[in-house]
């Protein structure tokens, strides 16, 4: 697949984490995020879905389940971009580490199995630049299930995939879902060349590779905080 996704030439680095809802990537990123600021680095995070300007409207399309998958797509996108122009961009020019809770694959992967054309995703997202470091948090379906439902009273609408008429149960909807978001992650492994981390393993030693892979990858003391002499 052709692609108009290029990697960047700013001074700051880019790192992101995708995989399943239950995978642990938020909390891998969050741990990567304290490691980084206790060594006084410059560091700005940032996560998916997040922008104010479209959050009203998001939550009130589905709310009233007016979204088509390509609304809903171009919701996404318009969020990603506000973020991308505001923050994201801005702090990879000024030389900081950029770290993301998902990113630009995420909508490749929800919004493919939505329906959208893959290329046309791809041209969508072009005006930003691909992760120097996309960490894909990887464990079986029936794992990620177990973590997300344990306990879980109910799930929502678009959540559980509902508006794909996969089953009229939201359980069985929400796990034919995400198998289909777990395939499309799984091709884009080659095609982006993201780190695969083992999401089972403990904790510990997965943020510990993750410290690992980044302190290889980057050289952290070009992103020391400077403070001004007394």
């Amino acid at each position: 697949m052709s692609t108009t996704l290029k990697h960047h030439s700013y001074p700051g680095r880019l790192i992101a984490v995708e995989g399943l809802d239950g995978s642990g990537k938020s909390t891998q990123i969050y741990l990567a995020k304290r490691w980084l600021e206790l060594q006084q680095l410059k560091v700005f995070f940032s996560e998916w879905n997040s922008s104010q300007l479209v959050r009203n409207a998001t939550k009130k399309g589905k709310k009233a389940n007016l979204l088509t998958p390509t609304t809903f797509s171009l919701i996404h996108c318009t969020d990603f971009v506000d973020r991308w122009e505001r923050q994201i961009f801005p702090l990879l020019r000024a030389g900081y580490l950029v770290l993301c809770d998902r990113y630009m694959f995420t909508a490749f992967a929800r919004d493919g199995v939505r329906g959208c054309d893959p290329q046309w995703l791809r041209n969508a997202y072009s005006v930003a630049c691909l992760p120097d470091i996309t960490f894909f948090f990887k464990l079986p379906l029936e794992v990620a299930l177990g973590r997300i439902l344990d306990g879980r009273p109910a799930l929502k609408y678009h959540e559980a995939g509902m508006d794909l008429n996969l089953s009229p149960d939201p359980y069985e909807s929400f796990r034919i879902f995400q198998g289909r978001i777990n395939d499309e992650y799984c091709v884009m492994e080659n095609e982006f060349k993201f780190v695969v981390m083992d999401a089972t393993e403990p904790i510990e030693k997965q943020q510990e590779k993750m410290r690992k892979i980044i302190a290889t990858r980057i050289d952290l003391a070009k992103y020391q905080l400077r403070f001004p002499d007394k």
